[in-house]
């Protein structure tokens, strides 16, 4: 909720109306209302982003490391696997360390293109130094690679909640591409701690993370861990 949403004017009334498209839907009892959640997020959206934004470099840089650590002691036996991860965009972790160091171990990492909008995203093969071009939404996508259908899929989320749902940028893209996926990839949703929020105010076609990792820890959706443990560790 913003600053300007808690506010209260002078002769004792709430904000106008103006700002209610900010204010939580529980708040208006308007929770499963479509349009009231969307106008909610979009407003979560900017605040998380500017939030991660304002990061020094230097702070972002530890925390991303935490999360490379972290990914590491998650997916300790990788070779063979093809992981897809993602360019990094608006302050996300920058894990292109992390995948030059994942294809060391034999793993063949991917970048997602969305082809087409409102479709799921493929997926093809990438390695650093190799040619990108730019993508439908702008964002660097590799040019020639192999198109693969990944093992793990590890995406950066504006937000997060307790029951693994991620907030991303809006298009659904990951969210569509999971639900078409079969067999499904083990999902990975990855940010900084201060990005966790109450709730998403899930909808139908949001699909729950298997596991969140940031700087501070890796967590398991329940009933997953003991997958991940047979998956991963061999």
């Amino acid at each position: 909720m913003s600053d300007d949403v808690r506010k209260i004017s002078a002769d004792g009334y709430a904000s106008p109306a103006c700002f209610m498209h900010e204010v939580d839907p529980v708040y208006m009892g308007l929770e499963s209302h479509p349009e009231a959640v969307r106008e909610w997020r979009k407003a979560e959206r900017r605040r998380l982003i500017e939030r991660r934004t304002l990061l020094g470099a230097n702070e972002r840089e530890q925390r991303t490391s935490l999360i490379r650590h972290h990914l590491d002691r998650l997916l300790p036996k990788i070779a063979g696997r093809n992981v897809s991860l993602y360019w990094p965009f608006l302050g996300e972790p920058d894990l292109r360390g992390w995948m030059q160091s994942a294809a060391a171990c034999g793993a063949t990492c991917l970048l997602p293109v969305v082809t087409e909008k409102r479709t799921p995203l493929s997926f093809r093969s990438w390695s650093v130094g190799e040619e990108l071009t730019r993508g439908i939404l702008n964002i660097p996508v590799p040019l020639r690679g192999e198109e693969r259908l990944p093992d793990i899929v590890v995406a950066p989320v504006v937000g997060f909640d307790a029951q693994y749902y991620r907030l991303g940028f809006g298009g659904g893209y990951f969210d569509r591409t999971l639900a078409s996926l079969h067999p499904r990839p083990f999902a990975i949703g990855v940010g900084f701690d201060f990005q966790e929020i109450d709730t998403i105010r899930p909808q139908d076609h949001d699909i729950p993370m298997d596991a969140i990792v940031t700087d501070v820890e890796i967590r398991f959706r329940q009933g997953v861990g003991s997958f991940a443990a047979r998956m991963f560790e061999g």
